[in-house]
């Protein structure tokens, strides 16, 4: 059978969507290739919410379709994801040796597709239709064997977004919510475990959005909630993450969930945007300044060591020096861990597109090394807090920059590297910290830990 190679641009959404798919082509009978250099089929997972991703993934294409020409006439190439459905067959009227082209509710159909295309039964495909309960067609994982046995895993609970921010072409890519059942993802769920994975992150365009429209509210706790603690009840899962949530829904029920179930950590990704309350409005956020420090605080008050990190967008159409400097304020008391920035980039027939006042990428620029700064001495001074505490990790396994040492991170969300070894993967450790880098711990397991 033929090998493939995917690559995948963009957000942890994208990751679990291209491990889905591989995990489906293998079972199809598929191997997984090294390299582009060596498959059969190259497939790119596109990312659109930025201007980058889209210039990055046309451009690989580009160049594989001049190697193939050379090297590997023969070698299928596609596109899948957000861009895919976005662009649809414009792809291949602008690079015609693409074979594939594959919309965000279309991937469970990639392995059908390709068998087609190999066997003659058709050149070109390209499908960016709607397709109902798509958000519940894939579920299969791969998670390596023996002492490569994955110990974390992502699971999707739903897809989709009815927010519409006015910058953001993620509802128009993904479509409108649709949520999966609470026991089917339990039963996903059940099923990494046993296979040895020990935390789950549950994911979502809005994670929080989950169920709104098909699951009751039961004592005040929302549909969102009643999912983990439905997760927490799974025996040998030790910790529950989810990610992106919108600030509109982090309602009290969510933040006293952090108090009463131990194994949802202290850990929260929530996108602020920005610090300007006008600008705020203009995004559709939906929510203001005052009420996002609101958030920050509860979450603090009941776990004083919640790690926070955030989104932002500099360079917002309109943004003033007083809007920026409202955003600078703003992480300076939330003090943030962590903050992912984006410069604003026009997203096809979104609002923001067309509004007045568009910055000048110079403009962009200045402020995203100026709130880089800020956020990078912030996040250093936290980080440097930790030294000579002792803190738990689950260990995942070798680091990445350093294959000879292991990796876990903290309930916070930190990576932790220290000196152990493969029996380690899988365990929670107590580990002392002894030093800090940038965005990274180092530390020696405790005593108790070392049999």
């Amino acid at each position: 059978m033929p090998s493939v190679y995917i690559k995948t641009y963009g957000c942890q959404m994208n990751e679990r969507d291209s491990e889905a798919v591989a995990a489906q082509l293998v079972a199809k009978g598929y191997s997984l290739a090294p390299s582009e250099e060596t498959a059969d089929v190259v497939l790119l997972n596109t990312c659109s919410v930025r201007d980058m991703a889209e210039r990055k993934a046309i451009g690989k294409m580009t160049t594989l379709v001049g190697q193939a020409k050379k090297k590997r006439p023969d070698q299928i190439l596609g596109f899948m994801g957000c861009m895919a459905q976005s662009r649809g067959q414009e792809l291949i009227d602008r690079l015609p040796d693409v074979d594939l082209v594959i919309g965000t509710q279309k991937f469970h159909r990639t392995a059908d597709y390709l068998d087609d295309i190999f066997a003659g039964r058709r050149e070109k495909i390209v499908d960016v239709a709607e397709e109902a309960k798509s958000e519940a067609k894939i579920r299969e994982h791969i998670l390596g064997s023996g002492s490569e046995q994955g110990v974390t895993a992502f699971v999707s609970i739903m897809q989709g977004c009815n927010q519409y921010c006015t910058f953001c072409i993620v509802p128009y890519t993904r479509g409108e919510e649709r949520s999966r059942s609470i026991d089917d993802i339990v039963s996903e769920c059940r099923e990494l475990v046993a296979r040895g994975v020990r935390e789950i992150t549950l994911l979502g365009q809005i994670v929080t959005s989950f169920g709104k429209r098909d699951v009751p509210a039961r004592d005040g706790v929302s549909a969102f909630v009643q999912l983990i603690e439905a997760v927490h009840e799974i025996e040998g899962l030790e910790r529950i993450r989810f990610t992106s949530p919108h600030p509109k829904g982090y309602g009290d029920d969510l933040v006293e969930a952090y108090a009463r179930l131990p194994k949802l950590v202290e850990s929260a990704h929530i996108p602020v945007q920005s610090g300007s309350d006008r600008l705020l409005k203009a995004m559709h956020r939906g929510y203001t300044r005052e009420r996002f420090m609101g958030i920050i605080g509860k979450l603090r008050r009941v776990k004083p060591e919640m790690g926070i990190t955030t989104d932002v967008i500099v360079g917002f159409p309109g943004e003033t020096e007083e809007d920026f400097e409202q955003t600078l304020s703003l992480a300076r008391e939330a003090d943030f861990d962590n903050a992912y920035i984006f410069k604003y980039s026009p997203r096809k027939d979104t609002p923001a597109a067309t509004m007045p006042d568009q910055l000048p990428t110079e403009v962009k620029e200045e402020r995203n090394e100026r709130l880089l700064t800020q956020l990078n001495n912030q996040a250093a001074r936290r980080y440097e807090a930790l030294v000579g505490q002792t803190t738990q990790i689950l260990v995942e396994g070798p680091s990445k920059r350093n294959a000879a040492r292991m990796m876990g991170r903290t309930r916070c969300g930190k990576i932790v590297v220290f000196d152990g070894s493969s029996r380690h993967r899988g365990q929670l450790m107590d580990v002392k910290i002894t030093r800090a880098g940038s965005f990274t711990l180092y530390g020696d397991p405790a005593i108790l830990n070392l049999d």
